[in-house]
Formats: C-alpha cells, structure tokens, sequence
C-alpha cells in the first residue's frame, strides 16, 4: 500500500528536524515516485511545517498532558501537518484530521490514532485561546527562529530585525532571468502572454522578469531549449558586478549549481569559464544547466582553499567568489536551514571565508576584480569579511557598488524582501597594479 501524502511529509520532516538532512534532499529521496500533484501537497506540507514549528511545537505541548517522548517525533510531526492543514482553510476539516489520523496508521503508530485525532479537535476548539498563549509566548516560538540566530539579527539590526524574522516565513517570490542569446526580452515576454502565464517586468534589469504565481519549469516557453531559468533578482546581480568582457578567463568558484555561471556567458558569450566546486554531485548540475543553455565551461572539482591541487598557473582576469555560507538570507526559500544551522558554525564559516578570499586573491592578475558574494545577511561572513581583507591586503581596493560605501563599510547588503529580492551581499574589489 502507498503511503498518503501526510505520511511521507511527516517521513521528510523527521529526516531534516531529527537527522539534520537538507530539505531538497529529502524530497528528492521521497517524492520522485510521486505525481506532481501530490509532489505539490508534500511540498507545501513540509515548508508550512518548518515555517511554524516551534509554535506548532509549543502548542503540542500545551495540549498534551504528557509530553510526547522524543522517540515519538514522528506522531508530533504527523499532528504539526494536522495544525498546518486546519490552518489554512484550503482543507475540509474532517479530511485533514481523518486522512491525518490515517497517515499515523501507514506508519504503524495505531496506537497513537486517537492521541492524533484528539489533539486536532481539540485545537480546532480551542484555537482562539491558543493563538493568544502564542501571542504571549517566547520570541523563539512566536517568531519560529532559534534563540542563537534572533540575538545575532538584534545585534546586527537593532531597527530591522523584526522584518527580517517576518520576511523569513514569507512564501518566496518567482523570478526568472531571460537568455537573451536564445532570443529578446521582448519576444520572451509576448511569448509568456501568449502562454497565459501573467508576470510583471523589472524596471531596471530587462532580462529580469517577476511571475505572479509559481508555474511548472516545463510550461515555460523553450525553456528545455534555454530561454530562461529560474533565478532570484539578487543572485541575478552578480553578473552584472562581474562585468564579463570578451576574451577574459572567469573563474566561478564554488559555482553549483551553476545559475551565475550560465549568466555571465549570456551577458558575454565570448568568455572562458572554470567553474570549480568541491562537490562533485553538485557540479553535474553545473553541466547539466549549461548544457540546456548550450555553453560550455571547464567544470573542475576542488577545494577552493586549497587551490594547489588543482589550479593550472594562469591567473585569472575576472573571479566570482561565490563564498560558502550560513544562507541565513534565503530561509523563506529554506526553512530548513533554520534546523540545520548552529551557532557555531557562524565563526568556522567566517574562517573558511577568509582563508578562501585570501587563497582567490593570489589567483587574480593584478588590475583583476573580485566579485564577493554570499546569500547571508550576517555581517560576520559580509562587511566584517571585507573590512579585514581591506586592512591586510596593501594591493586591494573597493570598487564601489554605491558611493556611499566606504573601506569601514563596505558592500552591498540586501535584505530579505528588499526589492522583493532575497538577503545577499555583494562586494566588489580591484587587484592593484
């Protein structure tokens, strides 16, 4: 018997809260037998989940006179989808607990039927005096961000981190990016009106355009023959600051799966790429989507802090260094980073960081630009990273993105919801003669 889709979300939910797995990941290891409709349903279940648990969590416990033992995650999981389900009116009541209370049968906690059952009756009932418990619980719950991650956003945005909190659980916006070498903006644009597919254009970036709701890849104009891609506005500035000219040689580093890549090459065609990664999984995806877009780079796979091992001597004129990071500026994308990020790993981030920067420095001929970026809003791995690099290395400079930028405050830092773009940071730097 094939399992209900509340019992696979809840199988998912265990392997990113429990077993520290990547959401993408985990729908990939549980959806692909799936149809795209109930593909669609798994999804929406698993983020909405991740969005609200600790207030689902807090809840649970409220409403149990027992606390449910960690070895029982797997029932609050399948009662946090209930929650979810009665939250959003899109559910007949009776179906989301009965096909709830079902899912607990498939995964052979019968016992726990009428645990499941009670609960979400129970929430139903009590659903006003509970959102006000809520309303007057603990910033961790009522924001459903870990105490660690909300002290480092009140430090670094006294005035703004309650929008940032807000914007984290935020559906995340539609944006593509346009192949201009496959055909205009414009003909692109008449082609998605002529599919019925409604979008709104950018001001600024013509080859950048905003659908109003989510479509299938597939339905999209040719784009199994390269027409555009599905990118985010800020992760589309990149390209742009790199400023591809003809005949340069690019390094891409830390390139998978390889959005930025492909792009300078429809910004410039006649450029050569090395795009490097350490993983060599995430690189196949690198080809994969140059590929559909008909360029060619040099994937290699690398240790960006460790160029020796695969470097070939020539330096390079332009390199965009894409740095690892905590992608604490795209949760509303990823909730699940949320549950995988740890305090700690902020300051071993920040090393990696630096020791990568200094290593791509030496690989840049003098009169080069280094394009940093990270998809962060933590100043730690951002301006902090800069400022430190400007101090110590005597051939850098900052090519400023905005004027108002100084060596003390350097690059570009965008905010989730800014623009309706993602949280990045980008900062630009000239290697001396």
């Amino acid at each position: 018997m094939s399992m209900n889709t509340r019992a696979i979300s809840a199988r998912i939910l265990e392997a990113v809260i429990d077993k520290k797995k990547s959401l993408s990941q985990a729908l990939d290891d549980y959806t692909s037998e799936l149809n795209p409709s109930q593909k669609g349903q798994v999804q929406d279940f698993c983020y909405g989940v991740l969005r609200n648990y600790s207030q689902y969590n807090f809840i649970i416990n409220k409403l149990t006179d027992t606390k449910i033992k960690p070895q029982l995650n797997m029932v609050r999981f399948l009662i946090a989808i209930g929650l979810y389900q009665l939250d959003q009116d899109r559910v007949a009541e009776h179906a989301a607990i009965g096909e709830t209370v079902e899912a607990c049968k498939q995964l052979d906690l019968f016992k726990f039927t009428s645990l499941v059952n009670a609960l979400l009756r129970s929430y139903q009932r009590q659903y006003e005096d509970l959102q006000d418990i809520v309303n007057h619980a603990s910033e961790q719950v009522k924001s459903n961000h870990p105490d660690w991650f909300l002290r480092r956003l009140k430090q670094a945005y006294p005035k703004g981190w309650k929008k940032i909190v807000k914007q984290n659980k935020q559906k995340p916006p539609f944006w593509l990016r346009i192949n201009e070498q496959v055909q205009s903006a414009e003909a692109f644009k008449q082609a998605l009106t002529e599919a019925e597919i409604e979008f709104e254009a950018d001001k600024k970036i013509p080859t950048c355009i905003l659908l109003t709701k989510p479509v299938p890849v597939s339905t999209l104009p040719n784009f199994e023959l390269g027409s555009c891609s599905v990118q985010d506005r800020a992760a589309q500035q990149a390209a742009a600051l790199v400023e591809p000219t003809a005949g340069e040689r690019i390094l891409d580093c830390c390139a998978a799966p390889g959005g930025k890549t492909a792009h300078l090459f429809e910004v410039c065609p006649d450029i050569s790429v090395d795009a490097l990664d350490i993983d060599e999984k995430r690189l196949e995806r690198v080809k994969q989507n140059m590929q559909r877009l008909n360029f060619s780079c040099t994937p290699i796979v690398g240790d960006a802090s460790d160029p020796q091992q695969w470097w070939d001597g020539l330096l390079y004129d332009k390199i965009l260094l894409d740095a690892p990071c905590s992608a604490t500026g795209v949760i509303r994308r990823h909730p699940d980073i949320l549950f995988l990020r740890r305090d700690e790993d902020i300051v071993a981030l920040a090393e990696l960081q630096q020791k990568i920067l200094i290593k791509m420095w030496s690989l840049l001929k003098p009169g080069g630009t280094l394009v940093y970026a990270t998809c962060s809003v933590l100043p730690e791995e951002n301006k902090n990273q800069i400022v430190e690099f400007l101090k110590q290395q005597a051939d850098a400079k900052l090519v400023k993105i905005f004027d108002s930028e100084t060596n003390e405050d350097p690059g570009w830092q965008i905010l989730p919801g800014g623009q309706n773009m993602d949280g990045f940071y980008y900062a630009k730097l000239q290697k001396l003669k």
